[in-house]
């Protein structure tokens, strides 16, 4: 039976790979750091139904003596580096640990790796952001980047440390550059999460107005449930590489806001206030990714699209809301 490590397990992406891997018979190992808040922590994982089915190894992705010993104890046949400080605003506010824990903690699990197991693949989580002002109209793995942010100049440091220790000691290491991908698990700070809880809070009466930031923004939106069968993909070739993990269409903030009102039976126009407070000093305007690479070779495509993603969102918002309104 085959091992695999999941660093960020607790998040969306960690809780989707952690169900996918286990319903492909892996054992799964979660690296998780020491947290006041640990009887809610796993919450996402038990949403799936999957948190007594993973063990839970203490560790710290700036520590790297504690991700040695996880190699050791662990003997992982495959490494899934999803850990990061992981939204974009809170970057600009904490730069020095989103560099830490972002850049240096990827570049940490790959030295552990490299000293304790290196027969193991891995997977590092790049991110769409690292293109920031784009230097072409539709991205792909060989788009110049331009980072926009704290978050994306750390996670271009993570991208260029994998590739340097493919390259420089031979080890199976493979980075996926995620588009933007949602699911009913993603956290309340990001937009489309906020937005979906926002539409069910109006449409049950908590609330009567939506506050966002830039409603011109776009990106390209899947579903987080497809994208981690493309990170497990990844770590199956036999020879590893880059892959840009998109839906190949762009749709903006008010895109998205317009189908999440309309699924719940309301009008934008009637509830959405733009807030400054929510704009990010520099703006990402547009992203938009070529999945041609994933397509050939890994045979991968999303399989969830925006409206979709969008109806489950809200639906999951709407059930959660009223659960918690029937138990007050």
């Amino acid at each position: 039976m085959k091992r695999a490590l999941v660093t960020g397990v607790t998040g969306q992406d960690g809780a989707y790979l952690s169900q996918f891997l286990l319903n492909k018979g892996y054992d799964v190992y979660g690296l998780v750091r020491r947290s006041s808040a640990s009887d809610v922590m796993d919450e996402k994982l038990r949403w799936l139904g999957v948190a007594d089915r993973i063990t839970m190894i203490d560790g710290n992705l700036i520590d790297l003596s504690s991700l040695m010993r996880v190699m050791r104890d662990v003997k992982p046949d495959e490494v899934y580096n999803l850990g990061a400080q992981s939204f974009v605003k809170s970057s600009w506010n904490q730069p020095l640990l989103t560099g830490n824990v972002t850049g240096v903690g990827a570049a940490n699990v790959l030295e552990a790796v490299r000293l304790e197991a290196p027969q193991a693949r891995f997977y590092q989580a790049s991110s769409s952001e690292m293109f920031g002002l784009v230097q072409e109209p539709v991205q792909s793995e060989t788009t110049p980047f331009y980072p926009r942010s704290p978050y994306a100049a750390a996670k271009l440091y993570a991208h260029w440390m994998t590739v340097n220790y493919r390259e420089s000691f031979g080890l199976h290491a493979s980075s996926g550059i995620l588009f933007n991908h949602e699911s009913p698990l993603r956290g309340i700070e990001f937009v489309t999460r906020k937005i979906t809880d926002g539409v069910a809070r109006i449409k049950l009466g908590l609330q009567t107005q939506l506050a966002l930031g830039n409603l011109d923004a776009k990106r390209d939106w899947g579903h987080a449930r497809d994208y981690v069968k493309a990170m497990w993909l990844m770590l199956q070739q036999d020879t590893p590489g880059d892959y840009v993990v998109a839906t190949g269409r762009t749709a903006s903030v008010r895109d998205f806001c317009r189908l999440a009102f309309a699924h719940a039976g309301l009008a934008l126009e009637d509830h959405v206030v733009t807030d400054p407070r929510f704009l990010r000093p520099a703006e990402v305007d547009m992203l938009l990714g070529n999945p041609g690479k994933a397509k050939e070779r890994l045979g991968w495509a999303a399989e969830t699209d925006l409206e979709g993603l969008v109806a489950e969102m809200v639906d999951a918002d709407l059930a959660r809301l009223s659960r918690s309104a029937q138990r007050n």
